[in-house]
């Protein structure tokens, strides 16, 4: 009855994202139920995404998850500024580096070439909410290390210097924050997130670029369009 009655609420426009519900004694006299009933209420709540529980603050009514569309071929701020949010990114390291074995196959390249590696966090509305793992070969002449990336997508940038977009290939799965992303996020570690990986080719359908996004589950929400021509999605098991 709690839930249902909060949920009516938020969802009607009566209690306004950012709004701060009642201390959870006011609540709980108002609903005629024990604080313990009242907690699970809420707890409910924030696992619908509906409200944000903040210790020592109080319950605080969330904004609507963002989307994160898999029907476009654009960067991943590039969909969230389409939404009217305000984007900005925090650039924590880029340089040329020899890539992982597993990144190696993916961009179709030697263990042994240095490409750019590129980490980065996505803050929205001045919060942490996306952190991006980018590795990309490059194309000679063109040194991707000296570039900015601190105003536009990778798209972008790598557009305006010849590199152009095709195609991408990508995973999403759920999992659980690890401590080292917890840390750039300003987050607690197991909290659920999405990992995105994506590997974007170029117009000769070789890869450009290799992104792995880390994405608070909190803040944002998978959706697509399906049409009998349009995308095409795959499930599959993970293996535990």
């Amino acid at each position: 009855m709690i839930a249902d009655d909060l949920t009516a609420k938020i969802r009607a426009g009566e209690l306004a994202p950012g709004t701060m519900l009642p201390p959870q004694k006011i609540l709980s006299a108002r609903y005629g139920v024990t604080l313990a009933t009242l907690r699970q209420a809420l707890q409910k709540l924030e696992d619908d995404g509906l409200v944000s529980q903040e210790p020592g603050r109080g319950t605080f009514v969330a904004s609507p998850r963002l989307m994160y569309r898999l029907d476009s071929l654009r960067g991943l701020a590039e969909d969230l500024r389409a939404q009217g949010q305000e984007v900005t990114t925090l650039i924590l390291g880029q340089e040329l580096r020899r890539p992982p074995a597993a990144i190696a196959a993916h961009l179709q390249v030697p263990a042994t070439r240095r490409v750019l590696r590129l980490e980065r966090v996505r803050l929205l509305s001045g919060r942490p909410a996306v952190h991006q793992l980018s590795w990309a070969p490059g194309r000679p002449g063109l040194p991707l290390d000296d570039l900015d990336y601190s105003g536009a997508s990778l798209y972008a940038v790598f557009a305006a210097h010849g590199i152009v977009v095709h195609r991408a290939s990508e995973a999403l799965r759920p999992a659980l924050l690890d401590e080292a992303t917890a840390a750039h996020l300003h987050q607690p570690p197991g909290q659920p997130v999405f990992v995105s990986e994506r590997v974007t080719y170029g117009l000769d359908d070789r890869p450009i670029l290799f992104d792995r996004a880390t994405i608070l589950g909190s803040v944002m929400e998978i959706r697509t369009e399906r049409a009998a021509t349009g995308i095409s999605m795959q499930w599959t098991r993970q293996d535990s």
